[in-house]
């Protein structure tokens, strides 16, 4: 398959319309944004004109669509710096959230305050690196690597915690989870939206697991029928005005599995053994999310805005290939490497993505000490970790990238001693094999409104006014983002 990372054209069109300059307007049914992480809209357009996603074809057809542009390069190419830019309006260089998990620091409010502030009940569930207000009027459930933003209600501590820990070491074969914890997390669910559709997947994928003894990649999309389940239920229980839907299961999917998916680019070869396996990983994950869509859409009402945005998306990964790949090194648990290290004072421990992890201190002086540490760690004469030391807290992870021999070992400095590396450090999972690009799908179903293409691209900053000014909600001085035009009213 030949990827267009920036197509000039899009394959599909309607025939043109005139269109709005003034944008939405007004509407009087909720809002429902569907946050699907980085999935591209090349590869969209591809599997729907091969037939494999009717709801989103179904959905894109009806809507206004739009390509929005990051205007960010790497290192600020994230999504959880994207997410921020469209729940606040605000461009990095304006937000300054740089890492997953400092959300919280967000200094202006995000689009679902802005809404309760206006007497709207709204409903977040899972969207990336948040902050609200406290108390909400409404039900919040944040993206798994969040801290510092506890979900609201409480009762939604149980679903949280059980996806958060299932999350965080998803890549790791010893999840941290007791029979007991499963058994309560189920409890929770089945009072709260679990359907029995969602049972037999569960089941199927497991014993497919057992039989097969293959497959253990495709449980992301299990995370993704548990939070439609629970999504659903409080969407009916609530009715609110304003929600969020966030998954990143494909997101994952693309970053691993693009190799497969289209080896032509790639100078590393997947196996025969890794393409029988994973050769249309990235198409499920389209697939999965695209009956996903359906079931959202057919939950909510006739009148329902339905917005889905990806913040950007992704595109072959190919300049590590001279060198071997990209792999990432991610520690087995933390407590070793924090006792080998010789750290002190450390409070808390908190992972993200792929090899990254916070550490939490109580003072700035242990953090700083502990930074030093870990600078001193060493693998084959080169610095270990990347740190980063602010006040009381650290953002690590570990820094090479290449390939490593199952000999090397992890030396530490100060205490001139060393440990094999792969004690304390595991390989996750394959070669990195597709990376970020700035182009993001924007659709939105708009009752009364012509369905129209909109050539070109426009800013990820314009999504906050445009989906405020639904709600009458004028933008804030502070966004530099326009609200977008749309397609012309029905019957005009």
């Amino acid at each position: 398959m030949a990827v267009v990372t920036r197509p000039s054209s899009r394959a599909w069109s309607p025939t043109p319309v005139s269109v709005s300059a003034s944008g939405i307007g007004r509407v009087e049914g909720p809002m429902i944004l569907l946050e699907f992480n980085e999935l591209s809209p090349s590869l969209m357009e591809t599997f729907i004109e091969q037939g494999y996603l009717p709801n989103f074809k179904r959905l894109r057809d009806q809507s206004q669509v739009f390509t929005t542009d990051a205007e960010e390069v790497a290192p600020n190419l994230d999504p959880w710096i994207q997410w921020v830019t469209v729940h606040s309006g605000l461009s990095f260089d304006q937000h300054g959230i740089h890492h997953l998990g400092d959300g919280h620091k967000l200094a202006v409010k995000s689009l679902w305050d802005m809404i309760a502030a206006r007497g709207k009940t709204v409903w977040v569930c899972g969207s990336m690196n948040i902050k609200y207000d406290k108390p909400l009027r409404g039900a919040v459930v944040p993206d798994p690597w969040t801290v510092g933003m506890p979900p609201s209600p409480e009762e939604l501590s149980a679903y949280y915690l059980f996806v958060q820990r299932n999350v965080q070491e998803y890549t790791n074969d010893r999840v941290p989870l007791s029979k007991g914890d499963y058994a309560r997390f189920l409890k929770f669910m089945a009072l709260h939206g679990l359907s029995l559709r969602t049972v037999k997947s569960i089941a199927a994928q497991l014993w497919s697991e057992r039989r097969a003894g293959k497959g253990r990649w495709k449980r992301a999309t299990i995370l993704d029928k548990l939070q439609r389940d629970l999504f659903l239920h409080y969407f009916k229980k609530l009715r609110p005005s304003f929600s969020t839907f966030f998954l990143n299961s494909t997101a994952h999917f693309q970053h691993a599995h693009w190799r497969n998916m289209d080896p032509e680019p790639f100078k590393i070869k997947p196996t025969d053994a890794d393409q029988a396996e994973y050769q249309h990983a990235v198409r499920y994950g389209y697939e999965e999310m695209d009956r996903l869509v359906g079931d959202i859409v057919a939950a909510a009402p006739a009148n329902a805005v339905i917005v889905l945005a990806t913040a950007l998306s992704q595109q072959p990964c190919l300049v590590y290939e001279d060198v071997g790949g990209k792999t990432f090194y991610r520690p087995r648990t933390f407590e070793p490497l924090v006792a080998f290290t010789g750290i002190t004072g450390c409070q808390k421990v908190e992972p993200v993505m792929s090899e990254q992890f916070h550490l939490r201190f109580a003072t700035d002086r242990e953090a700083a000490a502990a930074a030093e540490r870990l600078r001193a760690l060493r693998i084959e004469g080169r610095q270990a970790m990347h740190v980063e030391h602010r006040g009381s807290d650290i953002f690590s992870g570990c820094k090479v990238f290449s390939p490593l021999g199952h000999e090397v070992l992890l030396e530490s400095g100060p205490k001139g001693t060393s440990i094999s590396f792969f004690r304390l450090f595991y390989q996750v999972e394959s070669l990195k094999s597709g990376m970020h690009h700035p182009d993001g799908i924007l659709w939105m179903r708009v009752p009364g409104r012509v369905p129209t293409v909109h050539q070109g691209r426009v800013s990820l900053r314009d999504v906050a006014p445009t989906l405020l000014s639904t709600f009458g909600i004028e933008k804030p001085e502070y966004m530099s983002g326009r609200v977008l035009p749309v397609g012309a009213s029905v019957g005009t």
